[in-house]
């Protein structure tokens, strides 16, 4: 990957896309979360918690330019 991530637009990036909101559900089948993990993710109370939002005090909803960015910040190199 060529270009740095701080010039990246994720947000033009991800215009196109028809689905910028994930249910877990959702989350599990594109990114490999399994809910429990997900579950466990949220609970973390430091900077690796998984970004989420809470639509009408029961639904979690993942914001897939969030969850991007949130994967590249936290990639392990070797």
């Amino acid at each position: 990957m060529s270009e740095n991530l701080e010039k990246v637009n994720f947000v033009e990036t991800y215009a196109k896309l028809t689905k910028r909101w994930l249910s877990p559900d959702d989350l599990e089948k594109e990114y490999g979360f399994s809910k429990s993990t997900q579950s466990k993710m949220r609970m973390q109370s430091s900077n690796s918690t998984i970004p989420f939002s809470k639509v009408g005090g029961k639904y979690i909803r993942y914001d897939r330019v969030a969850i991007d960015k949130w994967l590249e910040e936290h990639q392990m190199r070797g």
